[in-house]
């Protein structure tokens, strides 16, 4: 058995790959203060650490992380219940960081979860449980079953359905403690009726009964949370509650009962005070939990997406199936209107898919044999055979939703104020109740007892420190989720913000702003040829070239070619080839020359092609001049409405490439891009980002390619054209689902809309709180002003939550400032040079 003192740990280590690594990593762990053994077992790739109790699994971490043999770390998710408001996620946070071997640990009041990242290892789920537990917030852990989501969601709606009953009966026995008490003071003719029939002594009995099913039925939530916080000197809102509610409650029934014990002209029962505050308060919280719960609405829709059964082909046979037991290579069938079930390739038909609901773009993509279908996308008209290759958590869908998930999750940099005022906000208000109390008791005018209660209890209920915790978080889950809808996934919750300050946009030329493929966009055919007879001789001789340009001639010709035989490359030139008898020539215009051949006829529209970006070539058969071919890599459509929109977001424009210079002007030229590094190698485009960010600023990177990793990492802001290379998006903080450029518009616009709607509920939390907790202590009534009623501080209470929780849900509503329709009218320069005629 371990010895009291001694401590054991284990920890997963990575990059080990031979004895030398096991030997520096062995000894990197005994130089850590306290460990007395340390032992590293290659083919495990684990650490044995024996030592004091007072080693640090932090210590450990970087002491492996120096010598190059970082600790593996996993990530847990847990549903924490109990949170209720800033001041509980800052003891959430730091209860479950005390925990050894927690490398961070993220608290989300709206989400109410707790993201925990640890040394693989070195703990269990059930030490945070027991740490959060410990800690008054229990808590459980969260799967990534689609059974564990459901669960979560009932539990959801089952919380907001019994906060609806304990809203309803605590209204139904607080309006009759209402009606008479504040009734009776605001309509004299109730006051005398109610003396008369019931009489006084009576109807505060009554106040007495019906407020105390009051709290200590639906409102004995307040005080199991609340009282337990302020046994460990750490109070949250349920303690405010508590306390402010006991306080009235507690005075009235002395007055009621032991009016003796009270000064004269002090008994007054105030019950009405403590049921109003308990049944708006719970108002407060059922509408609160009802918008908590759009706020995640877009994660339900996009979850919701992929269909629970799917129709499996076996022989001639097609039979419904579950998706929790498909695999990769079912052969599946999507019938007309279906969604697709899983990720997959199509084996027969041919169909319009609707990917909206994935890459945000509204018109439907034909499907056919080859093409690639992604799970939660709706089949148009016809059916569709598909062979799967991804399933289950593998899908791009199962993918987005885990992407937006961590990002809504994510800590703003602004977030760190709100925890640091938060941290203190609850214990402050104790005391400046406190200090309220002593003041109307030293110089408040008589009867100064129960003024001084009435203002205490009154600060301690209108102090908000939910509307602090949910200011930033809800409008992060809307603004993110709402991006994930338009096809913009933040891989990076930070981003948010990044994003906002950007100045400059850089963008990737080839496969951002172009398809990324070259097309023959121009065949100008001499006199006595046609493209009939003159298209497939020259795909024939460029068939056996694997030139960009090449593929593009023979994309253009189709598969009816003929064969060519002594095909000859020449350096330099082009190539020649004999085809059906006819010696065929195709290359520059050099090559043209030294055959003798004149390209005037061609030559000034060669020149206005080649200004316009586009690459030229010159075709001969038997020594006569038989055509002008041109081949561009075509503007993606969307591109030139993209670059506009962020011109007009007052963002400069730059373009970095590793095309030429008079190519890449031509393109920028024709989008109205302003700034122009040509022929940038992948280091150059580094050193291009550093110069543009030290002359104007923070800058974001748009990308799509392996060579555009480096760029997107060191951008501020590296955006990923979701059609690209695994590697572009790895480095990545955004992806472009779609690889729309104008999806990057929409990033920006959300971006900045998501952190003014954060600014606009701080301001008004913050404001809230320091504008009305004055009042509620009496600071207006020296000057002829009121003094607040606990039930007003509590309606008001109440409403600044909802109001956060309602404008971060205006987020939901945001739309795409380009009109789409309109951008597909503009041609693009591809379209505009497309004269391939007969």
């Amino acid at each position: 058995m371990e010895e009291p003192h001694v401590r054991e740990l284990n920890i997963e280590v990575t990059g080990l790959s031979c004895a030398g690594c096991v030997g520096r990593a062995e000894r990197a762990l005994a130089s850590v203060s306290g460990v007395q053994e340390a032992s590293v077992n290659l083919a495990t790739s684990k650490a044995r650490i024996v030592g004091s109790s007072e080693i640090s699994a932090e210590d450990l971490r970087g002491a492996l992380k120096t010598a190059g043999y970082p600790a593996a770390e996993a990530t847990i998710e847990l549903q924490v219940s109990g949170l209720t408001c800033a001041s509980c996620v800052g003891r959430v946070e730091r209860a479950l960081q005390q925990v050894d071997g927690v490398v961070s640990a993220d608290v989300n009041l709206a989400q109410e979860q707790a993201h925990v990242t640890y040394l693989a290892g070195v703990l269990t789920a059930e030490d945070l449980l027991k740490a959060s537990k410990h800690a008054g917030y229990p808590a459980i852990y969260i799967g990534n079953t689609q059974s564990d989501a459901d669960s979560l969601k009932v539990a959801k709606e089952a919380e907001i359905q019994r906060l609806g009953w304990e809203f309803l009966i605590a209204a139904a026995l607080t309006l009759p403690v209402f009606v008479i008490e504040m009734g009776g003071h605001m309509i004299p003719a109730l006051h005398h009726w109610v003396a008369r029939t019931i009489g006084t002594g009576n109807s505060h009995i009554l106040q007495f009964l019906l407020t105390t099913l009051v709290l200590f039925g639906p409102g004995l939530r307040f005080y199991r949370q609340g009282v337990p916080s302020l046994l460990r000197a750490a109070p949250d809102m349920n303690a405010l509650v508590a306390i402010g509610t006991t306080a009235a409650y507690g005075y009235s029934v002395v007055a009621t009962f032991a009016p003796r014990l009270l000064p004269a002209g002090t008994v007054n029962v105030y019950y009405e005070a403590a049921a109003v505050i308990v049944t708006l308060i719970l108002l407060g919280r059922w509408l609160e939990a009802r918008a908590k719960g759009r706020t995640g609405a877009a994660i339900r829709a996009l979850v919701g997406l992929q269909p629970k059964v799917a129709l499996v082909v076996t022989g001639t046979k097609a039979e419904e199936r579950p998706v929790s037991e498909l695999g990769v290579g079912d052969h599946l069938r999507a019938r007309p209107g279906e969604r697709i079930a899983v990720d997959g390739t199509v084996l027969t038909g041919r169909s319009f898919v609707d990917e909206s609901m994935i890459t945000g773009e509204p018109i439907p993509l034909e499907k056919a044999a080859g093409d690639v279908l992604t799970a939660g996308t709706i089949n148009g008209a016809a059916v569709l055979d598909y062979r799967a290759t991804h399933v289950g958590a593998d899908t791009l869908l199962a993918q987005i939703v885990r992407m937006v998930e961590q990002a809504q999750g994510a800590k703003l940099p602004v977030q760190a104020l709100v925890d640091r005022v938060t941290l203190w906000f609850v214990p402050a208000v104790i005391v400046i109740a406190a200090l309220t109390v002593a003041v109307w008791l030293l110089f408040g005018p008589d009867p100064a007892l129960p003024l001084a209660l009435v203002a205490g209890v009154s600060v301690l209920i209108i102090a908000c420190p939910c509307a602090m915790g949910l200011a930033t978080p809800t409008s992060i889950m809307v603004g993110i989720g709402r991006a994930a809808q338009m096809g913009v996934l933040f891989r990076k919750g930070d981003a948010l913000q990044r994003l906002q300050d950007t100045r400059v946009i850089a963008l990737d030329k080839t496969g951002t702003l172009t398809e990324g493929y070259p097309t023959l966009t121009v065949l100008r055919c001499a006199d006595g040829f046609d493209r009939a007879g003159l298209l497939p001789l020259l795909a024939a001789a460029e068939a056996q070239s694997e030139h960009p340009i090449a593929r593009a001639v023979t994309a253009a010709a189709g598969a009816d070619i003929p064969q060519a035989t002594e095909v000859e490359a020449i350096p330099g030139y082009g190539l020649r080839a004999t085809v059906a008898g006819q010696l065929v020539l195709i290359g520059a215009a050099r090559l043209m020359t030294r055959e003798g051949i004149s390209c005037a006829p061609f030559e000034v529209e060669a020149e206005s092609l080649a200004a316009r970006g586009a690459t030229t070539l010159y075709a001969a058969v038997d020594g006569r001049l038989a055509g002008l071919i041109a081949v561009t890599d075509p503007v993606k459509e969307g591109s030139r409405a993209a670059v506009k929109a962020m011109a007009a977001q007052g963002l400069k424009v730059a373009m970095l490439t590793g095309d030429g210079a008079a190519t890449a002007q031509a393109i920028a030229d024709d989008l109205g891009i302003g700034i122009v590094e040509a022929n940038c190698l992948p280091g150059d485009k580094v050193s291009a980002l550093e110069a543009l960010q030290k002359q104007h600023g923070a800058l974001a990177f748009i990308g799509d390619g392996i060579n555009d990793a480096p760029a997107l990492a060191a951008a501020d802001v590296g955006i990923a054209i979701g059609t690209g290379t695994d590697v572009a998006i790895e480095a990545a903080d955004i992806v472009l689902v779609s690889g729309d450029l104008r999806g990057a518009v929409n990033a920006i616009k959300i971006s900045r809309a998501t952190l003014r709607n954060i600014r606009q509920n701080l301001g008004w939390a913050f404001g809230y709180n320091i504008l009305l907790v004055p009042v509620a202590a009496g600071i207006l009534v020296p000057f002829g002003g009121p003094l607040l009623s606990p039930g007003l501080a509590a309606g008001a209470m109440a409403l600044s939550s909802v109001f956060v929780l309602s404008n971060a849900l205006r987020l939901r509503g945001l739309r795409s400032d380009i009109d789409q329709s309109e951008t597909r009218a503009v041609p693009t320069p591809a379209q505009q040079m497309n004269e391939v005629r007969p």
